[in-house]
């Protein structure tokens, strides 16, 4: 058999065995071949449970396999395959002794029964084997949906309805806008398009956009929130910025020119968690666009004194 078959081989057992798709790939084949110390012509049934470093996982790699990774590899092979391995009790940490956490002389070893259980690849009983072993255990991909359930972060819209934002990044911030944004300075708004920084959109009312006369397809230009205030007939162009991407001069231009079939007159917002997140942005706002600070929410700062929250006339 090829190394390549093998490994293709190798593939299959993860994903049969449950594993997330960051975990699918050549990487974490080479490493359970390792540790099961299977060549490309060793058989499924000869597979053993040899105690190994990662460093000698990696010369393996390359002496059966002629895969050279760089030294400094060491850490993605811990980080991105061992780490989920033992996550998912495929394989043991230090089972000869304890070591410190960080140890640079930590070994690995494949789990008996895991062992018991692989030694069956490729064999009639392999998937009526899989299946028992799985029905005792869950997989490490529906532990893992299981905690990001749980890690989403509910959200009530302006109308009643909830939806789920996966946790992380911004969407912390884009909760504070529709719970405290909209009700103060868009009473009675209707949200059209909420970003998320896991599924690209939460909400996409593209009908009711193009209602509005703007029809997109590109959801990559789209700000974070745009936001109907239905009692001043405006269009609220919201960023969300927790690390990069305040409204500036240039992206002040896209938005303006993305809507500008509009029927309703443009407002355009930088939101801000706090005041100091704020203070390293200031000098990139762009004029005529507002900026808000959630722990501060009853006030906005206006970059312009011309009025308050409000769209402008922009020759054409």
């Amino acid at each position: 058999m090829s190394a390549k078959e093998r490994i293709k081989e190798a593939v299959e057992v993860l994903k049969a065995l449950g594993m997330p798709r960051g975990q699918l790939n050549e990487r974490s084949a080479l490493t359970l071949l390792c540790l099961l110390d299977l060549r490309p012509n060793t058989p499924w049934s000869e597979s053993r449970r040899p105690l190994l470093g990662i460093t000698p996982m990696m010369a393996f790699f390359a002496k059966n396999y002629a895969k050279k990774y760089a030294p400094n590899s060491r850490e993605t092979v811990r980080r991105f395959t061992i780490h989920q391995f033992e996550q998912a009790g495929l394989i043991l940490k230090n089972p000869d002794k304890p070591r410190p956490i960080n140890s640079p002389d930590n070994v690995y070893q494949v789990e008996a029964n895991t062992l018991d259980l692989l030694r069956t690849f490729g064999k009639p009983k392999w998937r009526k084997n899989i299946a028992a072993y799985l029905s005792t255990r869950k997989t490490l991909r529906e532990r893992y949906a299981a905690e990001r359930v749980m890690a989403t972060i509910p959200v009530t819209l302006p109308g009643g309805s909830t939806i789920e934002l996966s946790p992380g990044g911004q969407n912390i911030l884009i909760k504070e806008i529709i719970d405290n944004f909209c009700p103060r300075f868009t009473p009675g708004a209707y949200l059209i398009y909420v970003g998320d920084a896991g599924d690209k959109f939460a909400v996409w009312e593209k009908s009711y956009l193009a209602g509005l006369g703007v029809t997109i397809d590109e959801h990559g230009k789209m700000p974070d929130l745009v936001i109907h205030h239905r009692a001043k007939g405006w269009v609220v162009l919201v960023e969300a910025v927790t690390s990069h991407g305040p409204m500036n001069a240039k992206r002040h231009q896209e938005l303006k020119a993305l809507f500008s079939q509009a029927s309703c007159g443009l407002v355009f917002v930088t939101a801000f968690l706090d005041r100091r997140t704020m203070s390293k942005y200031l000098v990139d706002i762009a004029w005529e666009t507002e900026v808000w600070a959630a722990e501060s929410p009853t006030h906005l700062i206006h970059f312009n004194g011309e009025r308050f929250l409000g769209p402008y006339q922009h020759a054409t």
